[in-house]
């Protein structure tokens, strides 16, 4: 009785949500040609938004999106690189927008590179709306208890009452998880035993070690846990194999982006599932790989079209087992990041990193590497050195968040070296794991 009247406010609180939520499960009922075919229009729809009212589209195009009774042909558009919005992100921003709306997101996503980028309480609405959808892939549905393991450490601010009140009807909690130890691992074990979730939600690595935490102690989970939804990093065959024993339950893996959220999801099947009703994707091969190009269709605040994500896979032919309608695809291996470790048993997870410097300006690559427990060396690819006052401050803060007597070294470097495929790893640990 609670738990339903708990939903009910949730829902009171957040209308816009579910009226999307409501419009995405519909979606999910059409047939693969209905599907495409609302992809067809939507796409041609975000292009002539964007070349209609932002000066970067308008500019770029130019005649490339001459009427088409078909649409605008998609491959002659060039591509939108990140290092494009990150010099254009004023010219990205369509002007039909309030900007007294408007909030300022970050994201260092695989390649290291900082990047902001506009957007709009509907954003966030679809986004949450978008998950939910994915969530109920897995039996769970709205009203049901989330337990989330996060590791970006910027998203757990504030605490006070309206939050608090927003995460109790939301039957929603959220546990810090940027860093942890064993005894924080134990702790987080026994809250799941009394929260007794029916999903978990987190990074890859932290489930994985929570969970081989949980098999090595025999700790017994409860059994309304029907899911756990792996996020944010590659997942591991063998990361996947200790998550399904120590909860006794499904992983699905997810594919999304701070800019772009909600591209993909694996079904019960283990294949991804691409949101036709939300992206375009496609996949071109360069330098024998295959990278991925995303177009959000319903971005219409800072569009990114044709837009280079940084990460690789391919498009999957044929119809999947679970009987959904979207389009499969397939992942390479992308955002593969480590776990920095010291010399008291912190394991300080990649999001922390890849956050703390938001905000700064005029960076356009950087890498965190550790050789040694007491070390962090931070390489920065930047046209004009940083103010000291700037340098002293990002050392402080690893400091006082990490260990008190972590050296910190700061490089600014002409380049920054990726790996043998092709990658940057934009967080490196030599540190071999215990």
């Amino acid at each position: 009785m609670i738990d339903k009247l708990k939903h009910r406010l949730h829902k009171n609180c957040y209308k816009a949500r579910f009226e999307i939520l409501e419009q995405l499960l519909h979606n999910q009922t059409l047939t693969r040609t209905q599907l495409l075919d609302k992809q067809r229009r939507d796409l041609a729809g975000i292009v002539a938004h964007a070349v209609a009212h932002t000066d970067y589209y308008r500019t770029k195009y130019g005649d490339l999106v001459a009427d088409n009774a078909n649409g605008p042909d998609v491959s002659r558009l060039p591509i939108l690189r990140k290092d494009e919005v990150i010099n254009h992100k004023e010219a990205l921003l369509a002007n039909t927008i309030d900007r007294n709306d408007l909030r300022t997101g970050y994201t260092g996503g695989s390649t290291g590179k900082p990047l902001a980028f506009y957007y709009d309480r509907h954003k966030m609405e679809l986004m949450r709306a978008g998950m939910c959808r994915s969530y109920m892939w897995s039996g769970w549905r709205p009203g049901q208890k989330i337990l989330n393991f996060w590791g970006a450490k910027q998203d757990l601010k504030g605490g006070g009452l309206r939050k608090r009140y927003g995460d109790f009807i939301a039957a929603e909690k959220i546990i810090g998880a940027y860093e942890y130890t064993e005894p924080q691992l134990n702790d987080w074990a026994k809250a799941i035993t009394s929260y007794r979730p029916v999903l978990l939600q987190g990074y890859a690595s932290v489930l994985a070690e929570l969970a081989s935490h949980v098999i090595e102690h025999k700790m017994p989970m409860p059994n309304t846990l029907q899911g756990v939804f792996s996020t944010a990093e590659v997942l591991y065959d063998r990361q996947r194999e200790l998550i399904e024993t120590a909860f006794a339950c499904k992983v699905f893996n997810q594919y999304g982006s701070r800019e772009i959220p909600n591209m993909a999801c694996e079904c019960r099947h283990g294949n991804y599932h691409i949101f036709t009703d939300m992206v375009y994707i496609e996949s071109i091969n360069a330098h024998d790989e295959d990278r991925l190009i995303v177009t959000s269709l319903t971005n219409r605040v800072m569009p990114f079209i044709r837009y280079a994500i940084g990460d690789s896979g391919k498009l999957k032919e044929g119809d999947c087992p679970c009987g959904s309608p979207f389009p499969m695809m397939e992942m390479g291996l992308c955002r593969s990041n480590d776990i920095i470790r010291t010399k008291t048993g912190k394991r300080i997870y990649p999001a922390y990193f890849i956050h703390l410097l938001d905000g700064l300006t005029g960076i356009r690559q950087y890498q965190f590497v550790q050789s040694e427990l007491e070390k962090i060396t931070l390489n920065i690819k930047a046209p004009i050195p940083l103010e000291p006052a700037i340098l002293r401050s990002i050392e402080r803060r690893i400091q006082k968040d990490i260990e008190q007597d972590m050296i910190v070294e700061i490089n600014r470097v002409d380049e920054i070296k990726r790996t043998a495929s092709g990658k940057h790893r934009f967080v490196i640990s030599d540190i071999a794991a215990s």
